[in-house]
């Protein structure tokens, strides 16, 4: 699965998460650029993009999260591991 793949299948998730499907996901995104994005709505995200990719993050991947690109390399590293 490549990048845009990826992408493309997060924004799916946070429209369902978030119910709002005008977010735009750039690497640069992070929960201070969306309205709504707190601690729980983070677990709640998280959660969702574990079951779309049929993924696991630990504790300390999930802590060294920054942004959306973050996330996407984290995504696109373990899928490359399966």
């Amino acid at each position: 699965m490549d990048e845009a793949q990826i992408y493309a299948q997060l924004a799916e998730v946070f429209e369902s998460v978030f119910d709002d499907d005008s977010i735009q996901l750039t690497p640069a995104l992070s929960a201070k650029d969306v309205d709504g994005w707190d601690s729980l709505t983070h677990i709640r995200l998280l959660l969702s993009v574990e079951r779309s990719f049929k993924l696991k993050f630990s504790t300390t991947e999930i802590g060294k999260l920054e942004n959306v690109g973050s996330l996407v390399l984290l995504i696109h590293t373990k899928l490359q591991a399966n």
